[in-house]
């Protein structure tokens, strides 16, 4: 039998994904119109006990940038469009179609690279691991990004003894609607 947050992430997902589609395409359009290569990025990523999953994003980064974690890729690496979508959090739509295979949750904790190592063991630690990671979550809420991997490993914990759907509803507002 499915669990509430289960049921919440696929249909609020497919709501999602019906909703933002136009957006979507037109976010597609941009980043093919502002630099060559695909529009959908995909990454390897750590996902729930530590499997690795294939993460999908809108490009907003010129093809051929190291694979590095957001806060230490160059800021020239970043496309004129993508400097949009990041900024809207555009480019984690394409996230919905891994919500719906079931390897990512609406809300949680954000994946990490495989080379993020003091997050993973952090994480692995605090019992963060056993859950599903996130399109968003409470860390990128509360503006702590994977730069403090200690903080956002205990502020993923803190949301984890917490969570519930109507957490999840409000952190989803103030992922769209900051402030």
């Amino acid at each position: 039998m499915k669990t509430a947050k289960q049921i919440f992430d696929l249909a609020g997902a497919a709501l999602l994904l019906l909703v933002t589609s136009p957006i979507l395409a037109l976010a597609v359009l941009a980043v093919r119109i502002s630099s060559p290569g695909p529009a959908i990025f995909s990454q390897t990523r750590v996902g729930r006990d530590g499997a690795l999953f294939r993460c999908h994003k809108l490009r907003t980064m010129y093809v051929g940038t190291p694979s590095l974690p957001s806060h230490e890729a160059p800021a020239n690496a970043v496309t004129p469009a993508g400097k949009t979508l990041r900024k809207f959090k555009l480019d984690e739509l394409p996230q919905f179609w891994n919500v719906l295979k079931g390897e990512m949750s609406l809300v949680g904790p954000r994946p990490c690279l495989p080379t993020q190592t003091e997050l993973i063991e952090c994480r692995r630690r605090l019992g963060v691991s056993s859950a599903l990671p996130g399109i968003t979550g409470l860390a990128q809420v509360k503006g702590i990004d994977m730069s403090d991997p200690a903080l956002l490993a205990e502020t993923d914990a803190d949301y984890l003894k917490v969570a519930s759907i109507g957490l999840d509803l409000r952190i989803l507002l103030a992922t769209i609607y900051p402030g």
